[in-house]
């Protein structure tokens, strides 16, 4: 009798998936762009990863010793680092790394409370960040194999681009955007291990090629279109940050405006901004909106508006 009643608080139905769990499986899916990143631009990009990684792990150290609490060991923090390195230009300055580093984990993640408590993404932060501070190094991408402009700044300056080279990834750009091929491998890495779905990135990549279709102004034009689509941090962004479980929307249903949100502020910044890209922007403002998409998203408990009992 004594295993047929057994009396705990909730939750009474738990996941076996923990948070380090999660974040290793991202650091996994990372791989690929990371590893393509180092081939392309050289042993330079895997010094910034490491830069990177380690004012991340070490910024959370030291406030864990602050706050008499540790939580390296759940590998969000390597994760942070990790994602704000392959947003990074690998011609950076290793202090605006670093800088970049401390700043996503002390003022974006532990000041508003830790993992689970920051209200935008702390790589994206720290690369908007940069990107205000520092425009000229944020937006220098010669290298010694690559002097042009990016793909996409040639793209808006209507030139023409190499659809190929950017789906395989010989392009200058940033450390881990360049590879369309990598990407969806890490992405595909991710729903495989149910990580993720298709949600978001899937809404967000129809919603702005739906938009590009109608104020692009190049209507449905295959090879603009896959420009677009593999050029910048648009996949990285729709599959590794716009995914981010802390600030994206709890609901189904959030998620897909959430995703929609993204795509057409991402096609505003690529259409009508000065810059070529706009990803980082999109879903930084994107996760200052998630609290009112949830507003308007939550169901409503039975009794409070939500339905009523009829005989």
């Amino acid at each position: 009798m004594d295993e047929l009643l057994k009396v705990s608080s909730n939750p009474h139905v738990r996941s076996k998936v923990n948070t380090m769990g999660i974040m290793f499986a991202v650091v996994l899916a990372l791989l690929p762009a990371a590893g393509f990143g180092i081939y392309n631009f050289g042993v330079r990009a895997l010094f910034i990863i490491l830069v990177t990684v380690a004012s991340t792990v070490l910024t959370e150290f030291l406030f864990g010793l602050y706050k008499k609490k540790q939580t390296i060991s759940d590998l969000s923090a390597v994760v942070t680092g990790l994602l704000l390195a392959l947003n990074l230009p690998v011609s950076i300055p290793w202090w605006a790394a670093a800088m970049g580093g401390v700043f996503a984990i002390l003022v974006v993640k532990c000041l508003f409370g830790g993992l689970g408590q920051n209200f935008m993404n702390p790589a994206l932060a720290a690369r908007c960040f940069l990107l205000i501070s520092f425009p000229a190094l944020m937006t220098n991408f010669a290298t010694d194999a690559y002097t042009g402009a990016t793909p996409l700044a040639a793209l808006k300056a209507g030139e023409e681009v190499n659809i190929l080279d950017m789906v395989i990834g010989k392009t200058a750009g940033t450390i881990g955007e360049t590879s369309l091929i990598a990407i969806v491998i890490g992405a595909c890495i991710l729903l495989l291990l149910g990580i993720i779905d298709l949600r978001i990135p899937g809404s967000y990549i129809v919603s702005f090629v739906i938009f590009l279709i109608l104020f692009g102004g190049h209507g449905i034009n295959p090879a603009y279109l896959a420009a677009q689509l593999a050029g910048g941090g648009l996949m990285l962004g729709a599959f590794f940050m716009a995914t981010d479980y802390v600030t994206r929307p709890i609901t189904p249903k959030g998620q897909y405006l959430y995703g929609i949100v993204l795509g057409i502020l991402t096609g505003i910044f690529r259409v009508f901004g000065s810059n070529a890209e706009g990803v980082s922007y999109a879903i930084i403002l994107g996760n200052l909106l998630v609290p009112l998409i949830e507003n308007i998203t939550v169901p409503k408990a039975f009794g409070k508006g939500g339905g009523r009992y009829e005989k």
